[in-house]
């Protein structure tokens, strides 16, 4: 599909990264403003910093489209997933800085959202879930790991500054108590990065919707905030902390890959 690539994997584990990809279309990219044509608000590199995964036999799913184009965690009705706080949208309007995306008279009407969602919107899902149940069937039980960053001081939708690493299961809805256990007793084992379970981000349209426990798919949001593993002004890959950062993720991925049976 020209829209996401799916690499699929062996173990029962799909890593998902619907913000990763930066591609705007040129014909959309001219209604933008200058600030949102370099697409900022990208879950910068995640595919790079996940790219181990494969090597546990992950499934690894994820977009080659900015998410100014279409927002792959928000639900296709648009309700806000954070009700009485500052968001954004499917389409997205406003970037994180609450600067606007589009030139004054350019935002998307009613039919192109439809056709976007169609577009990019309905492939990723069908992908995912087609992807899930597969894993599902061979395994009795899969995980489904939202991978995500975002600066760590962003004023217009959070006071203050996010924890490093920000673990959210929809306040324990979307996956096993087990399986929230053991990532919070690998994250309590570490002193390098602070970190909380469902603080700020608690679980985007992904997680809360095909988080499943009862039938065997538990799925759970890891939000890193991007100072860890690159310079949030720049944009710029920073070796010296991906390191650490990768060996944090690794271990969180072998926590909820450990057998549930038994223990």
């Amino acid at each position: 599909m020209d829209t996401y690539t799916l690499h699929h994997g062996s173990a029962p584990l799909l890593v998902s990264l619907p913000h990763d990809g930066s591609e705007i279309p040129p014909d959309l990219a001219a209604r933008m403003t200058t600030s949102a044509c370099r697409a900022p608000d990208t879950d910068w590199y995640v595919s790079r910093l996940y790219a181990f995964a494969k090597e546990l036999g992950a499934s690894v799913l994820a977009p080659r489209h900015s998410r100014y184009v279409i927002d792959l965690n928000r639900p296709p009705d648009d309700t806000s997933l954070y009700p009485g706080q500052n968001t954004t949208g499917l389409c997205p309007v406003v970037q994180f800085s609450g600067e606007p995306v589009y030139r004054v008279g350019e935002t998307p009407d009613a039919a192109e959202i439809d056709a976007r969602i169609e577009r990019y919107w309905r492939p990723y899902h069908a992908a995912l879930e087609g992807e899930l149940q597969r894993l599902r069937a061979q395994h009795g039980r899969v995980v489904l790991w939202e991978g995500h960053s975002i600066r760590g001081e962003c004023p217009f939708l959070f006071e203050g500054r996010l924890p490093d690493l920000n673990l959210g299961t929809a306040d324990g809805r979307s996956c096993s108590p087990l399986v929230q256990a053991r990532l919070a007793q690998v994250l309590q084992g570490q002193s390098r990065y602070d970190w909380v379970v469902n603080g700020r981000f608690k679980g985007g349209y992904i997680t809360r919707h095909y988080g499943d426990p009862a039938n065997g798919i538990d799925a759970v949001q890891l939000e890193i905030s991007q100072r860890i593993y690159m310079d949030e002004d720049s944009f710029a890959w920073d070796d010296g902390r991906t390191a650490e950062a990768r060996t944090m993720l690794r271990r969180l991925l072998e926590a909820v890959l450990a057998p549930t049976t038994g223990s």
